[in-house]
């Protein structure tokens, strides 16, 4: 079972680098916003999986404060964009 933690890890690394890519390239803020949402869906996973890997329910509080902060971030952005919408 180690093995699938294990590949599962790994893919979330590779997500997480073609991310953190976007983030970086940009072009407009919004994809940076988007791109920030998308890192800490993917921090929660790979906690998630390390938790389970290991049996560690202590792990829950720290997904729980990361997922709402990632809501947070998605619902600031989306008023933003509502936002710039409405000058135009």
């Amino acid at each position: 079972m180690s093995t699938v933690y294990d590949v599962t890890l790994a893919l979330l690394g590779a997500a997480i680098l073609l991310t953190a890519a976007r983030l970086v390239r940009g072009p407009t803020p919004f994809d940076r916003i988007m791109a920030l949402d998308v890192l800490a869906v993917l921090l929660v996973s790979g906690i998630a999986v390390r938790a389970t890997a290991r049996d560690e329910p202590a792990s829950a509080t720290i997904l729980v404060v990361i997922a709402l902060l990632g809501f947070v971030g998605s619902v600031s952005a989306a008023g933003l964009a509502a936002e710039r919408a409405d000058r135009t």
